[in-house]
């Protein structure tokens, strides 16, 4: 009998239970990693089975309790799970089996519970657990991550996003490049609000940020969690993008290898040779490269007798020379001293294009596209533009997929539904957009599960704020 409950806990602490993924979203931790098939002298410190005159009780209630909770029978496996867990917490010394269930069961407990004050004891034991999971198995990069993420995602407000970046910051530093990918992507938009509030340096920001796009290459590499990995690298470099509108933050090489192709692909078009020009020479790109050169060879042929308009001479200047922060400067002033309203109107429109595209400062791009629109009766383009800044707000307002990051399509098609009512011109191009993104909007089932309805009023959260009404994607 003894024989075959080993043989049932060897299976069954070796087959943990992972949380499956949240939405496609939130990149749920797997039980933390263990040795397996370790030596005796490196079993866990903590008390084990081996450890225990009542081994042979301890084994048959886990046994009993892993039953109950492969059948999600929470209430039955407690009793079981606990007086395993008092005989023997670190199981046979090789696992974290009783820790990962204890925190199973009480995430359950959590979920159920009304009571406040009991709620935040359960709470209180399931962090405890990662301090003995720590305690009895190492892993302290695992733990400071899973405290970090069950703080960003689960229990909102019980930390400071000081205290949870500094927990993923301890899990990434002290797990390099085997980083947890559950931590990435939160890790990566708390990186950026920490940079943008000036909490920390530039050189660390850009140590983190390399650090993100090796664990994300060394992950696909290895061929295992591609699906985990798609959604990581979808979010994580769009979040990383941000910083693209700090000057000397990204290389020539980061701007050669994202930007280059553009030019190939319309090696003609005087506002991609231009655009493209810019983004190279803003990475520091030196005056010889061969990259550089081929542009410039397309500028001379193509773009050359393109003369700018004299009052916007130093604006477009700067703007080609990548030095976005003058160009926005130089636009602001032509516009302040035209004294033709639709030329005010295209400089602040153009203020508004580099705030979005270079400087990703969203707020600013809209500030300066709604004031353009003052001066221009009827032109659709503003809105076109802060429609777009919505659209691609999903990263920023949300984890780049889900609820959050869906609303935001709402006021998007707004504002492109607008643009053609004022102005037949903007038509086309807003019905390209609306094609484009209606797709993403909240499925029915996400809008009913909130106690919502299509066609109610609904205020879009984050930078945004704005009502709008809620819509279903078609299925």
């Amino acid at each position: 009998m003894k024989r075959l409950i080993s043989a049932c806990i060897a299976l069954s602490l070796f087959f943990g239970c992972a949380p499956k993924i949240q939405e496609q979203v939130a990149i749920s931790p797997e039980p933390a990693p263990v040795t397996t098939g370790a030596d005796e002298g490196d079993l866990s410190p903590c008390s084990k089975f081996s450890d225990s005159p009542l081994e042979d009780e301890a084994m048959t209630a886990h046994v009993l309790y892993r039953d109950f909770l492969r059948e999600g029978k929470y209430d039955e496996a407690f009793p079981y799970w606990k007086r395993a867990y008092d005989i023997a917490p670190a199981a046979d010394g090789k696992r974290n089996t009783h820790y990962a269930d204890g925190i199973r069961l009480y995430e359950h407990f959590v979920s159920v519970e009304t009571n406040p004050a009991k709620r935040q004891e359960q709470i209180d034991q399931i962090f405890k657990f990662y301090d003995e999971i720590e305690e009895c198995y190492g892993e302290e990069g695992y733990v400071a991550g899973r405290k970090a993420f069950d703080y960003y995602y689960k229990y909102k407000g019980l930390a400071s996003d000081d205290e949870i970046f500094g927990l993923f910051r301890k899990s990434i530093d002290t797990d390099g490049e085997d980083a947890q990918l559950f931590i990435i992507n939160p890790f990566t938009d708390l990186l950026v609000k920490n940079y943008q509030a000036e909490k920390i340096e530039l050189g660390a920001a850009q140590k983190y940020t390399e650090m993100i796009k090796q664990r994300i290459a060394k992950g696909y590499k290895s061929g295992k969690n591609k699906p985990q990995w798609d959604i990581i690298s979808e979010y994580a470099l769009q979040r990383l993008e941000s910083f693209e509108g700090v000057k000397g933050f990204y290389d020539c090489e980061y701007y050669a290898e994202k930007y280059f192709s553009d030019f190939k692909a319309a090696p003609s078009d005087c506002e991609i040779i231009n655009q493209v020009y810019g983004q190279l020479k803003r990475g520091g790109c030196l005056i010889d490269d061969p990259r550089l050169a081929e542009i410039q060879e397309a500028y001379n042929q193509h773009c050359k007798k393109v003369v700018p308009p004299s009052d916007s001479k130093q604006a477009y200047a700067a703007l080609r020379e990548g030095n976005y922060e003058e160009a926005v400067v130089k636009f602001q002033e032509a516009a302040d001293k035209a004294e033709d309203n639709e030329k005010k109107a295209t400089y602040l429109m153009l203020v508004a294009k580099v705030h979005y595209a270079h400087l990703k400062d969203f707020p600013k791009a809209r500030k300066a596209a709604l004031e353009a629109a003052n001066f221009k009766a009827n032109w659709g383009d503003p809105y076109l533009l802060i429609g777009r800044l919505y659209a691609s707000s999903g990263p920023l307002c949300g984890p780049g997929r889900g609820w959050d990051s869906q609303i935001v399509v709402w006021p998007a098609i707004d504002k492109w539904n607008y643009a053609k009512k004022i102005d037949p011109n903007a038509a086309k191009e807003a019905n390209k957009w609306i094609g484009r993104y209606a797709q993403y909007m909240p499925a029915k089932e996400e809008i009913f599960q909130r106690n919502l309805q299509s066609g109610q009023t609904f205020r879009v959260p984050c930078w945004i704020q704005e009502n709008t009404t809620i819509r279903a994607a078609k299925s």
